[in-house]
Parts: C-alpha cells; structure tokens; sequence
C-alpha cells in the first residue's frame, strides 16, 4: 500500500498531507505526554520490526503490492491508536526518504491508510471484541479489519486520482489484503499480542490500567 508520487496528482496529496498533519500532530503530543523510559525501547522495537516486515511486498497487480502494516498491533500494545500513528509515520518517512519506498508528495496518503484508518479501526475493533471473545482473537479482529479496511482506502484514494477504475480497484485491493490480514496481520497480531500477555502483561497498556484501577479501588476499601 505504499503509494508512489506518480500514482496521485501533486493538489490531492497536499489535501491527504492536511488530512495526515493534526494526526501526527497528536501522535507527537501522546508521545511526549506517555512514553517514559519503559515504553521508548518497546517502541522502538516495534518500530523496528514493523520496518522489517513491511519489506516482504507481495505483487497484486495493476503496479501496486501488499503487506503487513502493524499500527492495529502498535495500538494494542501501548492502548492508544495514537501510538500505531506515531510509529507509521516515524517508519514511513525512513522508508521514503532513505529507500525510496512510498512516494514524498503521496506520504500523507500513506501515512492516512497505514497509520491513522488501520490503527484508529484496528485499535476500536479490538476493543469492541475484547470482553466478548478475549485478547487473542480480538487482537485478530482487529488487526485483520484495520488492514482489510485500509486497503479499501487506498483504492479509493487511487480511483480518485485516476490511477484506476473503482471496482476492480475494491475487487484487486480487497481480495488480496483479506488474505494477507488473514495469515499475515490478523495471525501474527494476534500470536504476539498472546505472547506479551502471557510472557510480560506489564508491558501492555491496558492491563496496566487495569492493574492500576484494581489499586486504586484497594486503597479506598
């Protein structure tokens, strides 16, 4: 889903650009206001691998390819979406600036399907589904819909530019990212997710929360 300059006019990347900038904006005041020095080194840990894996591109025609994203999983972890936004656009701009992956002009387009639609959908899924199905399959819910939902972003965003038709744009987009989701995003969120949880619950967000409001409630019994 990494849009190259070429595939959208120069006028509608500055309009996604503006769309992009209040979102990374707040990414940047979440950051500042919870990251402490626990939280920087998951972070950038994350961020790390999430580089690494959105290298294994898989061709779906009509010049455009798919991948994991990881902002659903970046989310979940730190309890915030605004953390999946963060980490996107920190690893979008290395890619496009240092690699030549995405476009410069088209970076607030992708920026606005990778971090912002997948993160904000991917994060709210897997809230919605937490209590009623548990934090494996949640975190697959999430992860999966977040990608699934992205991917029709970016079709849209290219029908509009006029890169190509809206349906087999869908149909293509779709199709393709239900299954990288499926075995790719949504497995892989949802394997981790479980391996934190079991391995170091202190590291995810949430049951630090909850951890924090069981003390509190002791502490006025």
């Amino acid at each position: 889903m990494h849009i190259p300059d070429s595939f959208i006019p120069l006028t509608q990347a500055l309009v996604y650009w503006v769309i992009a900038l209040p979102f990374i904006i707040m990414s940047m005041k979440w950051a500042k206001n919870e990251l402490d020095e626990m939280k920087v080194p998951v972070l950038a840990a994350l961020a790390a691998g999430i580089f690494a894996i959105q290298a294994m591109n898989i061709p779906i025609g009509m010049g455009t390819s798919g991948h994991m994203v990881g902002a659903a999983l970046v989310a979940i972890v730190f309890g915030s979406p605004w953390a999946g936004v963060l980490v996107l656009t920190l690893v979008l701009l290395v890619q496009g600036f240092a690699f030549g992956d995405g476009g410069i002009t088209t970076m607030g387009a992708n920026i606005l399907n990778m971090g912002i639609v997948s993160g904000f959908v991917g994060y709210y899924t897997y809230a919605a589904l937490r209590k009623s199905t548990g934090t494996s399959i949640a975190a697959f819910g999430g992860a999966w819909f977040g990608l699934f939902i992205s991917s029709m972003v970016c079709a849209v965003q290219m029908w509009i530019a006029g890169t190509f038709p809206l349906v087999p744009g869908l149909i293509t987009m779709g199709t393709y990212h239900l299954i990288i989701g499926f075995i790719g995003e949504g497995l892989i969120t949802s394997v981790a997710i479980t391996a934190i949880a079991k391995s170091r619950p202190d590291l995810l967000e949430d049951n630090f929360i909850a951890r924090s409001d069981k003390y509190t409630k002791e502490a006025h019994a």
